[in-house]
Parts: C-alpha cells; structure tokens; sequence
C-alpha cells in the first residue's frame, strides 16, 4: 500500500533552541523574522537546518510586538504594518540567499495570524505587504477565513492549515491561551486531534461539536513545551496509520 503523505509544519526560530531535535521530524518550518522573535543568527540556524533535513521554508513575519511575542492585537496604521512586515521579510531574504535555499511559504504569526482571518482590511494590507513573494511562493492560511478567500480572489496560492496541538471553538476560532483548554500536550490526543482533521475532514471543538475543516498543512507550535515529545509519538505512531512526513 502506497503510503499518504502529510505535511507536519512547526514554528521555530523563537528562542527555545529545541530547533535540532524538531526538524527530523518535520516537513515544513516557520521560521521567526524579528517582528515578534528570532534575528538573523536564528534564522541562519533554521534554514540551515532545512537544508539538512530537506524541510520546506518559510517566513513567519508578526506584528512588530517582541514585548508580547505577537500574540496582542495591534492597533496600528496600514503603512507602518507593511513597512514592518517588508522589513522583516528582508531581514529573512538576505540570509535565506545566502544559505540558497527557495522560499516555499509565507505563514503570519500570532495575534496577525488570527486578526487577518476575520478582518478584510487588515488581510488586505497584509497581501499588499507580501506582494512582491507571490510567485511562486505560497500562503499557509486558516479554513474559510477572511484571508483564504481574499488572497485566492488576489492570485495567491494557499495552503489551508490547521492546528494539530490546539483547541478549536465552534466557529474555526482557536481556543484563547488564556483558557486551560487551548494546548493539547498528549501525544495520543493530538495524533487523534490530526486523523480526524485528515480522515474525516471534521474537528472535534472544545463544546465536543464536530465541524467541517478542511487542511493542507498541520502545526505543531515549536516553543509548546511538549512539541518535542508530541513530534516523537507522532513520528511513532503516524506509519501505522498509512501517513508519512517526509515522503
């Protein structure tokens, strides 16, 4: 039997320094650009290590908040938000030429990440932030989002994600960190988590509903504590389940 294939992204370049032990196991990284975390001697080691480990790359621009780890919403003008995004974007560039290594991904961080999901302004400014990535670079989106649906309308390319070590509302949302339910730390539970999303094409919420998701792309958040024991069982366990990560 032909085995599946499915692609397990992490977010890295965030200052744990766990990033060797990760990226065996991976298939596709989001490394941090400075706006909420990393500099160029973590995206050095990233990429690097993308090159060993044939990990596709791609760019994790945040709001400019390193204070709160991007994860507050931003009140900010359009044009310091591209500005910011830009920059950081040309931070990531100068050293992903000089590791020669494409860029496969663009994939916004955080607070950014959830805000352009449900805001049509705000995900407008951020496609016209990453305008100039377009072709042939692709964009990790969440399921039936704002921004799924205004950069195909836009000409870019998406890859649906979707998170295998959080909880989700009724509505897509994720459950807020603040709440004690938000991470999934099990290794059994998120490997359960990612074959109903796979198989079934539903996700279980946190009221225990299941609603239709859909996804291209599955992360397991690099600075959760658990994330290096979540990728090891998963790793274990996936093969059994006719699934690979790196095909």
């Amino acid at each position: 039997m032909t085995k599946r294939s499915i692609d397990i992204n992490c977010d890295v370049g965030e200052g744990v320094g766990n990033e060797k032990d990760l990226f065996p196991m991976i298939s596709s990284c989001n490394i941090a650009c400075g706006g909420h975390a990393g500099s160029k001697e973590t995206i050095k080691l990233c990429l690097e290590l993308a090159k060993k480990y044939q990990v596709k790359v791609g760019a994790h621009p945040s709001y400019p908040d390193i204070e709160n780890f991007g994860r507050v919403s931003m009140s900010i003008s359009n044009e310091v938000l591209i500005k910011s995004i830009q920059t950081q974007m040309q931070a990531f560039e100068s050293v992903r030429e000089e590791i020669d290594i494409p860029l496969h991904h663009i994939k916004p961080h955080g607070a950014l990440y959830n805000d352009i999901a449900k805001d049509v302004q705000l995900a407008e400014t951020f496609l016209t932030a990453i305008a100039p990535y377009k072709h042939p670079v692709l964009l990790y989106v969440p399921y039936n989002s704002v921004i799924q649906k205004l950069a195909i309308k836009n000409g870019f390319e998406v890859l649906v994600e979707a998170f295998a070590d959080r909880n989700y509302n009724d509505d897509l949302s994720l459950v807020s960190r603040k709440e004690k339910d938000a991470l999934i730390t099990s290794g059994k539970e998120v490997l359960n988590h990612i074959l109903h999303m796979y198989n079934d094409k539903l996700v279980k919420t946190i009221t225990g509903k299941n609603v239709t998701i859909e996804a291209d792309t599955y992360c397991i958040h690099g600075d959760t504590p658990a994330a290096l024991q979540i990728l090891t069982y998963l790793s274990n366990e996936l093969p059994y389940h006719n699934l690979q990560v790196k095909p």
